[in-house]
């Protein structure tokens, strides 16, 4: 007795529209729809609904015929990220916990200001960097996001009824986005261009702990995207204490960094009580804020933090941002926000998921500098 074995076909899988630049993806559609008999404009139309005005899923697009739509749902698809927690602070302050495909999770926070609204927004799952005082960092490193899950946390904001209207970005949420280049790269324009969100590049800011090679792709690209530097402490000793990668990246190699970069750099200095808030620190601060010709931001040290650190008080943060401004710096004091939403980075995600050991960034096989 013959057995005859029957192979399953695999399908295809579909592709995905967001994790491609808006330019590739018009392309790709205007040529699925000519070859299952339709004009190419029909692709066009489906891309304005990718990022300009997104719509949840391709049924949703009821500008197209619905047999197309049909298409499109067998070839393609659009994911979405699930918001498994939203907070709502006292002082108007969001926190968003954003559950991926794979069962990660990673922080959104949006931030409103008169007629501004920032959107803190996440580039990694975890971090590997382990600053002393960073919740993130405490949780460990699990992988990059893609190009499409970066950018979707302001994607999101579109969905949500009502919509919530970002007007500024800042790529301080969890991990270091110099650190996936690979994919904060595109994420960039598809934020900036028209035919995707259509954000300022003036309005957006990357932030780092000053990984090298990232700040000089960053400062390469044409537009005018912003850079802040987590500086944190004025010196090797102390840096080297609180952030490891100092090793890697120390503070002069950084500064210098800073100051071939061609637009203006921000420092971002979060303020520790008894650590990095004495006036030896607003002197050797005011000095590399000179060099650099940088703008420092003091940001309070959020409770939620890592560590056994304590806030400095609001009268030695003032006292501090005295020091600066008379040494000739340009400084302003960020307020606290979301104090009563677990508002530190990282925090809402420890809740839901296990903390995992702490990769280094160097034992990281997926790290991806410039």
């Amino acid at each position: 007795m013959t057995q005859t074995n029957t192979r399953r076909e695999v399908e295809p899988a579909k592709r995905n529209l967001l994790n491609m630049l808006p330019s590739a993806a018009e392309q790709v559609l205007r040529d699925f729809a000519v070859e299952h008999g339709e004009k190419p404009f029909r692709g066009s139309q489906v891309v304005r609904h990718l990022w300009q005005n997104p719509a949840p899923g391709f049924s949703a697009m009821t500008d197209l015929p619905a047999a197309f739509r049909g298409l499109l749902d067998e070839h393609f698809t659009i994911p979405r990220l699930t918001v498994a927690t939203r907070q709502t602070s006292s002082d108007g302050t969001e926190k968003f916990l954003f559950r991926l495909e794979d069962g990660e999770f990673i922080e959104t926070v949006a931030i409103p200001e008169g007629s501004r609204l920032t959107l803190c927004i996440s580039s990694q799952a975890g971090c590997a960097l382990q600053c002393a005082f960073c919740a993130t960092g405490a949780m460990g490193f699990t992988r990059n996001l893609q190009m499409f899950e970066i950018a979707a946390q302001v994607r999101e904001m579109r969905l949500l009824d009502p919509p919530t209207q970002v007007t500024n970005i800042v790529f301080m949420g969890m991990g270091e986005p110099l650190m996936n280049w690979k994919a904060v790269d595109p994420a960039l324009t598809v934020l900036n261009s028209p035919a995707g969100l259509g954000i300022g590049a003036r309005h957006i800011t990357v932030s780092t702990v000053g990984v090298l090679p990232g700040i000089v792709a960053l400062g390469e690209r044409g537009e005018q995207f912003r850079l802040a530097i987590s500086i944190h402490a004025p010196n090797d000793e102390l840096r080297q204490s609180l952030m490891p990668i100092n090793t890697k990246y120390p503070l002069a190699d950084v500064i210098e960094a800073g100051k071939v970069f061609d637009r203006r750099v921000t420092f971002e200095y979060v303020m520790l009580g008894g650590v990095n808030d004495a006036a030896e620190h607003a002197s050797q601060l005011a000095a590399l804020a000179r060099e650099c010709r940088a703008f420092v931001n003091l940001i309070p040290l959020h409770p939620g933090g890592a560590g056994d650190f304590t806030p400095s008080s609001p009268e030695q943060i003032h006292w501090f941002a005295r020091r600066l401004r008379a040494a000739g710096v340009e400084v302003a004091v960020r307020k606290s926000r979301g104090m009563d939403i677990s508002a530190a980075c990282g925090q809402l995600r420890v809740e839901r998921q296990r903390r995992r050991t702490p990769v280094g960034a160097d034992d990281d096989g997926n790290v991806q500098v410039a």
